[in-house]
């Protein structure tokens, strides 16, 4: 391979953002200037859905218009959820969501116009009206009656009601505002430079953040959470765990939930999600994942000196919450959306068309024979 040609875009700087960033000489993930581990310390996940989307953390003001504006547009219309419940059984709920982003562009009246109004009006109806659907297809594929959301649960609250049909403990909602925090955003990532290139050709929201969706579902991305809580069933006891994970290490296998492109001394939030993935393990009384957890996490270090992704705590902890393996990277673009719709905005508001070159290596110029002579 050529050195001018950089697979993957491996290095290379292709636009400026004022979203996030990771700051190396503090080794942490920043959103707007603020770390990670500060906002989920200090504010609600509504909090931080408003920093990432507005630019600045709202006063008391602000906060209200902002949830209230959240609150009033999670009801899905009578049709979405009539398509929700015909869609297969078995079908990945990523491509549920994918598709029910795509049916609510159908709906909007202001799918065309790309106004930096405009889509902060959509942004905000598809971050209030996703969680619905989700929700929707976890009950109807367990034959379940679809629970309406309520307007008076925070975000995370209202999730579980819808799901569940109940609201756990504060410290399990705080466990789970927490990992909505962390996912929000995270720069140049694949499925929010995927919403980018589709924004660079002035497409609109709805299809930016399902081409993102899509992205996301990848094991390499977003469903990385999934595969981690696969590898943890796949070892059942902690007494396996050891043989597990050299063995696999052995055959040179991947690891899913480890490493990380930008982070070369560990994902800067794996301690905040560590510390909730233990709070909520000793809430519901768990010893086998976490022992399973810190049995991996260890050898990883110690053989390969490769540390956990934010993936790795977060698996087990939305397992230990109650929902299914395949709605893990779901819950993922619930939180995601703030940021991918950030970047839309972002990508609007000094546009150009995202066209990288390629490097040809197929075959050199020849003439077309005719038929009877090929």
């Amino acid at each position: 391979m050529s050195d001018d040609i950089k697979k993957g875009l491996l290095g290379i700087v292709v636009d400026e953002t004022t979203i996030s960033q990771v700051m190396p000489e503090i080794n942490s993930l920043t959103y707007r200037g603020y770390t990670v581990q500060e906002l989920c310390d200090k504010c609600s996940f509504e909090e931080v859905a408003f920093l990432v989307l507005n630019g600045e953390l709202p006063n008391e003001k602000q906060l209200k218009k902002f949830i209230k504006e959240e609150r009033s547009n999670r009801k899905l219309s009578k049709q979405i959820l009539k398509d929700i419940q015909k869609m297969p059984k078995k079908a990945h709920p990523m491509d549920v969501i994918r598709t029910s982003v795509s049916l609510m562009s159908l709906e909007d009246k202001e799918t065309k116009d790309n106004s930096s109004k405009a889509n902060m009006r959509k942004a905000m109806r598809i971050f209030a009206k996703t969680p619905t659907a989700i929700a929707a297809f976890f009950r109807v594929r367990k034959g379940k009656k679809i629970i309406s959301p309520k307007k008076n649960l925070s975000f995370s609250e209202n999730f579980f009601h819808m799901c569940f049909g109940k609201v756990p403990t504060k410290e399990i909602v705080k466990a789970f505002d927490v990992s909505l925090i962390l996912y929000a955003e995270h720069s140049f990532n694949v499925s929010t430079f995927t919403a980018r290139t589709i924004t660079s050709s002035l497409s609109d929201i709805h299809g930016a953040i399902t081409g993102a969706i899509a992205s996301l579902k990848g094991p390499l991305h977003g469903g990385a959470n999934e595969e981690v809580m696969h590898m943890m069933n796949k070892i059942k006891k902690p007494e396996n765990a050891l043989k597990w994970i050299n063995n696999t290490l052995d055959k040179k296998d991947v690891v899913m939930g480890f490493g990380h492109r930008v982070y070369k001394k560990g994902d800067s939030r794996v301690p905040t999600m560590q510390k909730y993935f233990k709070k909520v393990a000793e809430i519901k009384g768990d010893k086998k994942f976490n022992k399973i957890y810190d049995i991996v996490e260890r050898v990883m270090i110690d053989r390969k000196n490769i540390h956990p992704n934010v993936d790795y705590p977060t698996g087990p902890t939305y397992h230990l919450m109650g929902f299914d393996t395949d709605f893990f990277t779901p819950i993922f673009v619930i939180s995601r959306i703030t940021g991918w719709s950030a970047h839309i905005m972002e990508q609007h508001a000094a546009n150009k068309l995202i066209r990288p070159l390629s490097k040809y290596k197929g075959q050199e110029h020849r003439k077309v024979m005719l038929l009877n002579y090929r």
